[in-house]
């Protein structure tokens, strides 16, 4: 009786397991062809190494600004905190498109910072259609997942730690360095793994903004559509889901690890 509830329990995600899961990758490793030729081409060689340096870039500053900003709001109590947590949290709501747009409201030819740097010194300053744009949109719809993450981890981490620190002499910058930051490693890990996963495979704001820029998803677009190259396109999209796999499981691995030795 307990097997088979057992299995009639696990029969939904195995399901959903197999449909959107094994049975596409399956197929893109059956269209994928000839992966060697295809991933040694120097075009497909620089877009991994741009998608992977992006990524990388944008995870190190969310997790800087987030984590900052996520520890913060879990220890302070102070007026419109929930007000701004949930406009932290807004971009959660926003597809790719929409942060794409905002972008370049933001940096574009006629954004606001266009406007401000022609008032100021005669010249526009655009950036909204460079890596310095897509870096910001990456950022921006990044923060709210860092946040979350951070501020579930900080709420638990016990102050009778800082306490016992600083009752031994430690500064506040030591406290931080010693007890807060191990404390919240495994939360870092975690948060910043997702954040490099969806970097790397980020697609809606890099097609309103990199049209110019060759970062994975849009070679893979542009193969897949334009060119008609689906053998080409399997085998990348195969190349970036293996990447952000193995840093997936490096991440959880080393966030396993650091909780054991906590």
């Amino acid at each position: 009786m307990r097997a088979s509830t057992g299995a009639a329990l696990a029969a939904p995600a195995a399901i959903v397991w197999l449909a959107f899961f094994a049975l596409p990758l399956a197929r893109l490793a059956l269209e994928g062809g000839d992966y060697l030729a295809t991933l040694s081409q120097a075009r497909h060689l620089r877009s991994l190494a741009l998608t992977t340096a992006l990524s990388a870039a944008v995870t190190l500053a969310t997790l800087l600004v987030a984590g900052i900003a996520g520890t913060f709001l879990a220890r302070q109590r102070f007026a419109g905190r929930s007000l701004l947590v949930a406009c932290l949290t807004l971009p959660l709501a926003f597809p790719g498109v929409v942060v794409g747009g905002m972008v370049i409201m933001l940096a574009g030819r006629q954004g606001l910072i266009a406007q401000a740097s022609d008032l100021l010194f005669g010249e526009r300053i655009v950036f909204a259609y460079s890596i310095a744009g897509l870096f910001l949109g990456y950022v921006y719809f990044s923060i709210p997942r860092v946040v979350l993450t951070v501020m579930a981890a900080a709420e638990i981490l016990d102050p009778r730690l800082e306490e016992a620190a600083r009752t031994l002499g430690a500064s506040n910058w030591q406290v931080v360095r010693d007890v807060i930051v191990p404390g919240l490693t495994p939360a870092f890990l975690a948060a910043g793994a997702i954040c490099f996963a969806t970097a790397m495979g980020a697609f809606g704001t890099a097609f309103t903004l990199a049209t110019r820029i060759e970062v994975l998803p849009m070679v893979i677009y542009s193969e897949f559509t334009l060119a008609a190259n689906f053998s080409a396109a399997a085998a990348l999209s195969l190349l970036l889901a293996v990447v952000t796999w193995a840093v997936l499981f490096l991440a959880r691995s080393r966030a396993g690890l650091v909780s054991a030795a906590a």
